[in-house]
């Protein structure tokens, strides 16, 4: 939230080897720092791995326009923003470009997009993706700031999206103008929590870890330690030592060489292995905190050590309705409501992922699958057909029966004669009773009468 007092205004100037100024660009702090600050958590290569995984699963699902009705749901092919969502949001970048990229910052927190409109018709011309690091959300709860559009101050014109173009030139962007897509977790609802403000240590530690494992290769796989001699050096001679012994010692073309040490001096290693700090189940526990908190199933990082045939099918349905399926309804619902005007959304217009893609399963089971939808009367053998990118068949558009299944309400009229229930013995009248019974008397050959009455 935007707190609204005084504000005192301050210079001071910053060097180039000032530690602050290094902080703002990004880079390494210190020589034996590490840095995560910003888009260098990428470096982290779990990091980069899950962030990779989370872009490529938006990326690669088409975007279309739907529109629902009393009839049903129907794909809107039509729609002047059915090309532009599916192919191009803007000139420069194809759908699967703009997603990823929008994919990579909301991960990391919050992604942006400004809309940008026809002026003259008021339609959605182009989606363009913002710097998240240059952009700044700004809450007016009290309505003392003035309205930069000089519009009528309203709870939508109190919440504005600043953002820097460069140049010491700021933009001010009302809601209606930008797509806010919000990380895992906003504890306002108005802007995502960083990612890295609550991974720092663990991604500190993974950093840390994979800095160690370089240098330690760098070094020749030479461990530290500590030279003894009998005697007394001054600064210089130490000095000298010391760089003539780790220029034997240390870096890649001395790995495996013989060292050789003066008379006098003893060297002892101090280092302590890695199995004895247990390095590798810290860098594994390492590994799987970051992939759970961004949701990141251990298969597909190439962790197979506990997977199986089966548990893998499941890990990734759980991947697609766990993290997947949050993320889509997250974007689904921001570009519902902020592309379409007013009359569009009554008449039933919606955006939606086609999740075919990645629920899409191997050739058999789908076949099976289709067979078993077209003879329930479920799906239109030419639907079907439309799913395998297959052109439609003639008599495909009617949906198809079992004949040897019946309604409820008709089971056991096969086993009426005529067609029509007959009644039950019990339930006739007494007089048919009766003339059912003076007529089998009449008739019936085995009461010991002739069958012809008195003579």
């Amino acid at each position: 939230m935007l707190g609204i007092g005084s504000v005192e205004r301050r210079s001071q100037e910053i060097g180039l080897n000032d530690r602050r100024l290094l902080e703002m660009l990004g880079l390494d702090v210190a020589p034996g720092e590490v840095n995560i600050k910003g888009w260098n958590a990428l470096k982290v290569d779990t990091i980069f791995a899950c962030i990779k995984v989370l872009s490529d699963a938006i990326s690669k699902l088409p975007l279309k326009v739907y529109q629902e009705d009393e009839y049903g749901i129907t794909k809107s092919a039509s729609h002047y923003l059915y090309r532009l969502l599916k192919l191009r949001p803007n000139p420069y970048m194809s759908a699967a470009d703009f997603w990823k990229a929008t994919e990579a910052h909301r991960a990391m927190g919050n992604a942006y997009a400004s809309i940008e409109f026809d002026k003259r018709t008021g339609k959605v011309v182009a989606l363009w993706p913002m710097d998240s690091s240059k952009v700044k959300v700004i809450i007016d709860d009290a309505g003392i700031l003035p309205d930069p559009t000089r519009r009528i101050v309203s709870s939508q014109t109190r919440l504005w999206y600043e953002v820097d173009v460069g140049n010491g030139e700021k933009r001010k962007l009302l809601p209606d103008e930008v797509l806010h897509f919000k990380g895992a977790i906003t504890l306002d609802g108005l802007i995502g929590v960083r990612t890295m403000d609550y991974l720092q240590t663990t991604a500190e530690n993974a950093a840390s870890a994979g800095k160690f494992i370089n240098n330690f290769y760098k070094q020749g796989l030479q461990v530290k330690g500590l030279v003894q001699y009998t005697g007394t050096l001054d600064e210089g001679a130490k000095k000298v030592f010391k760089d003539n012994f780790e220029g034997m010692t240390s870096g890649l073309k001395n790995s495996h060489r013989v060292a050789l040490m003066p008379y006098g001096y003893q060297f002892t290693p101090i280092s302590i292995s890695m199995a004895d700090a247990q390095f590798m189940q810290n860098t594994e526990l390492t590994f799987r905190q970051i992939a759970n908190a961004f949701g990141v199933k251990m298969h597909q990082l190439n962790d197979l050590s506990k997977a199986t045939y089966s548990n893998v099918e499941q890990q990734q349905l759980a991947f697609i309705s766990d993290t997947h399926q949050p993320i889509l309804t997250t974007y689904e619902q921001e570009l519902t409501y902020k592309l379409f005007i007013d009359q569009e959304l009554d008449a039933g217009y919606f955006c939606k992922f086609n999740v075919d893609a990645t629920l899409r399963s191997d050739l058999k089971t789908r076949y099976e699958a289709y067979r078993t939808a077209i003879q329930a009367g479920f799906l239109k053998p030419n639907e079907a057909r439309a799913k395998e990118d297959m052109e439609p068949a003639a008599g495909g558009d009617q949906l198809l029966f079992n004949g040897s299944v019946i309604p409820l309400t008709m089971a056991g009229l096969q086993y009426v004669k005529g067609g029509e229930e007959t009644e039950p013995e019990e339930d006739k009248p007494d007089s048919d009773k009766g003339e059912e019974g003076n007529s089998g008397d009449v008739g019936d050959p085995g009461d010991g009468s002739d069958g012809g009455g008195s003579k």
